[in-house]
């Protein structure tokens, strides 16, 4: 187990305030807010080590990076904005979704990833479109 760092207390406390999956980019620039010194290669280094002993989890999208989160969130999905990339958690399920597997196939597992525009980006598109706002 690695010692606990300001550096590392940084990355863990940058991913808890944001309350959401982020990129190791977004991990460093709420990072530096605390550790205006810290590097990239510092939170690639830390985010595997907090994998490996099990803080963190990283979440996989389709044709992206992974985003990290927290551990100990109950099964939950994702939803990401297609206009800000920004990745939030969906503490919803619609359940069992063996039903839409072909027939005597067994599905273990399953993810849900929902797309559309989170509540910063819905105003700046009605905007852009001339809608009034809501």
């Amino acid at each position: 187990m690695e010692r606990n760092t300001r550096q590392r207390s940084a990355i863990r406390a940058a991913i808890a305030q944001a309350n959401r999956p982020l990129l190791p980019q977004e991990v460093l620039d709420a990072a530096q807010q605390e550790v205006p010194g810290l590097g990239i290669a510092t939170v690639y280094r830390n985010l595997k080590a907090l994998v490996e002993e099990g803080e963190l989890q990283a979440v996989h999208l389709p044709g992206e990076n992974p985003r990290f989160e927290l551990v100990g969130h109950k099964h939950h999905h994702h939803f990401q904005c297609r206009q800000c990339q920004r990745v939030f958690d969906v503490h919803g399920c619609p359940g069992n979704l063996s039903r839409l597997a072909p027939k005597g196939f067994v599905v273990e597992d399953h993810d849900l990833t929902l797309y559309g525009r989170c509540t910063s980006c819905v105003p700046a598109a009605r905007a852009a479109r001339g809608e009034p706002a809501k």
